[in-house]
Formats: C-alpha cells, structure tokens, sequence
C-alpha cells in the first residue's frame, strides 16, 4: 500500500484499527505520531493531533490540506472537507484544490487544464511533480540558457590569460598544458543548477512511471549542468534576464521543492517533503481574487486591511483590525467582508443550533462595522455554498448598532461568485448578486 486519501479532520490509525477510521502501516502511524509531538514541542500550527478512535490511538488532521509523504514513501493525501458532499468524489476535490491552489501566493504558476486532466488519475503530489516537469520541458523546448562563467583550468590550448604562477607551478615539466583564467560560456547558471537538483529530488519522490521517466530524460538534458549544492546561496543569485520569462513557472516549482516547505505552516521542518495549507488562507485567497471580478466600477476591493485598531491603551494602539476583505470607491470603505471555511446549514435556524454559526465571528464583525464603517454600513461573514446553505440568510441586526447590519452568503465554488441578496447594497455592487 503506498498512500490513502483522506479529508479534512478525518482521522488514520495502525492497521486493525475497524472501520469508521483510515487505516496505515504501523511505521507510517508511528511517524505521524512523532511528527505531530515535534510540531507541538516547537509551537508550530496544528496541522495534527493526537486523538482516539474507539479506544485506539489515531492521529486527526485539522483544517490543512495537500499531500503529506512519510519517509518509507507512503503518502497521505488530504482533501477538502466539501469533496464529502460534491459529486465526483476525490477527483472533483483535488480539481477544487488546485483551483484554489492558482489563487494562493506562490502557487499561481499552476497551469489549469493540465492539472485538471491529471487530478482525476493522479494522488495530488505526483499532480505537482507532472506540473514541475511540463515547466521544465517548456524550458528545454526554449533552450537552456547559457551565461559567461570566469574558469580557471589546465587547458591543452590557450584560452584567456595564462596565470604565469601556476603555469611555472603546475606545468614546468608540461609545455603542452596550460594554466588559464578565461570565461566560458556554459549553462552553469543558478537557475539550471536549482532546475537540476529539483529534477534529482524529483527522481527519488514520485512513483508515477509517467513521471519518472519524464524526469529521467529531462535529467539528462541538464548532463552537463551540476545539480546545485547550495540552494539558498543559488536562489540569491536567480535573476530573470531578459528573455528568460519562459523559466518563471520552472523555478518557482523548484524553489517549492527543494526548501521542502508548505506556506504558513512547519510542514517542511520534518525528514520527508509535506506540501500543506491552511484552508482558511486558501478560501480567503480564492474569494479576493474572483470577488474583486464581480464588484462594479469603480469599487475596488482591499485584502488584509490594517487602518485600525480595536483599543487605545497610554498612548498605544492595541490589537489591529484586519478583515480579510474591504470593497472601497472614492468616498471610503463600503462593505467589510471576513471569510470563514466552515460549512453552516441554512435549514438550522433553532436557538440551539443557530446555523452552526460562532458567536466570536459575530463579535469580530461588529467591531469591524464599528472602526471601518463608523457603526453605519453592511459586514458580511462569507461561508462556502452547500447543498444546505444555498442562499444568504435572513440579515442580523445589532440592537445597540442600530445602522449597522450583518449578513451570511455564501460563496459558490464552481461558479466562483458570491451569493449576495438582491437588495442594497449588493446590487449596486455586484454584477451577479442573485
């Protein structure tokens, strides 16, 4: 068995665990369990957690997703939670991450068809390696690039200028060598020497044959490029030439692979590559880049404000306020936005329930409407859109804010557009508001 495909929050115990949990090796339970003490020694994100199943030890993932790959090589594919209840399963979530994927810092390089067609045959890692392969096969199609390197060597013919010391050195009882210091134009450069390396780590990673072979015989192209030994010092010295636009994508994907880091989280600090992220920042990040699409001119919309703060305390602000989302125009801010990625149930508007909703957001929402729309305007929590939660709820009114007013809407993933009521302000902001 090489991998298992899980979802958000599931939990995986040793084999003979029964059913109701995913099962794993002995060996791969006991590096999740040493994995998820070492990030709580370290006071890293929860990314995992100790827990019971059935009286048995498991291990629950949180809210990150991706792909983890213990040190025997057995990888643990974690989707979202919403592939539970959308047709298509598995294959359908993973085109659901790597649509959000595209949004996230450092990810936008994912070319979408391709990745489409593979996340339906592929676990989501080796869906990253076909990415970084096709990169670095659009680049050898381009050529390498090549550059002047200052060499000093014991040459057969004479090329630059011959450093007299080491000639009288080296090559006293050899006048048919000599000793110079001369530029050769070679495709030694940083940038093929992280394409090289990442290829290598590529090589020892992937189980696909298809990728495999592929990397082997770009491996080759780069024979004569040494793989790099000093990563950090050669992602110093990267620089895009003019001309080199077609190595963009190729060496953000090495850069990714060879610091063996996931974004916002200390996946990375372990002995086997883990490629996780926080669903929360991904939800956030898919939302800004396609509500910014669906808001009318000339509203604009701001991402991570930071213009105030909750308290004054001698002098000092305290505690910043940052909503994820502000839709601004000329005259100031217009709407505050917060995204959560939970999912809620429209059908649940009971006392006890309350739609799944958290009193805290509520909380956090209101103190936004207070500094950003002085006490008078509209907030919105935004939630994804489920079969249960199909349209916004009835609006919330604060009774000692008498001018300002909250709502819940969901964000629809497939159409990628905001469900917003169709009443002010929505429809003179939004292009769909219904």
């Amino acid at each position: 068995m090489r991998g298992a495909t899980i979802f958000e929050f599931d939990a995986v115990a040793p084999l003979g665990a029964g059913a109701g949990v995913t099962e794993v090796p002995p060996e791969v339970f006991a590096w999740l369990e040493s994995v998820c003490l070492q990030t709580a020694e370290r006071g890293e994100a929860a990314w995992l957690r100790l827990t019971q199943r059935r009286g048995r030890r498991a291990v629950q993932v949180t809210s990150f997703v991706g792909v983890m790959r213990s040190p025997n090589g057995f990888q643990l594919e974690v989707l979202p939670k919403l592939g539970r209840a959308i047709e298509g399963g598995p294959p359908e979530a993973r085109r659901l991450l790597i649509d959000m994927l595209k949004c996230f810092p450092g990810f936008r390089h994912i070319r979408t068809d391709s990745a489409h067609l593979l996340a339906t045959k592929m676990p989501l890692l080796e869906v990253f390696i076909a990415e970084f392969l096709a990169a670095v096969g659009h680049v050898v199609k381009r050529g390498l690039r090549r550059d002047y390197v200052a060499e000093r060597s014991n040459l057969f013919a004479l090329r630059g200028k011959l450093l007299v010391s080491q000639q009288l050195r080296q090559n006293l009882q050899r006048p048919d060598r000599f000793f110079t210091d001369h530029d050769e134009f070679s495709p030694n450069r940083p940038e093929n020497r992280l394409l090289h390396a990442a290829l290598r780590k590529v090589l020892g990673v992937t189980v696909s044959e298809l990728n495999q072979r592929l990397a082997r015989e770009l491996a080759f192209v780069f024979a004569d490029v040494p793989p790099s030994t000093q990563v950090r010092e050669d992602l110093q010295r990267v620089r895009f030439d003019r001309g080199m636009s077609h190595y963009l994508d190729a060496v953000a994907w090495a850069r990714l692979i060879l610091q063996e880091e996931s974004p916002l989280t200390g996946a990375g600090a372990n002995d086997a590559p883990s490629l996780l992220f926080p669903m929360e920042a991904l939800f956030e990040a898919f939302v800004a880049k396609h509500l910014a699409l669906q808001l009318q001119q000339p509203l604009v919309l701001k991402t991570q404000a930071r213009l105030h703060h909750l308290v004054r305390h001698q002098g000092d602000d305290w505690f910043r306020l940052k909503p994820d989302l502000l839709v601004r125009d000329g005259a100031g801010e217009r709407l505050v936005l917060d995204t959560k990625w939970k999912l809620i149930d429209g059908r649940k508007a009971n006392g006890t329930d309350k739609y799944g909703l958290a009193q805290a957001d509520f909380y956090q929402l209101q103190a936004y409407g207070q500094s950003y729309l002085q006490g008078k305007g509209d907030v919105v929590l935004a939630y994804p859109l489920t079969e249960v939660f199909t349209r916004a709820l009835p609006v919330f009114d604060f009774p000692h804010a008498a001018g300002l007013r909250l709502w819940v809407v969901p964000f629809c993933l497939k159409t990628r557009t905001l469900k917003a009521p169709v009443c002010e302000p929505f429809v003179t902001m939004f292009r769909e508001a219904a």
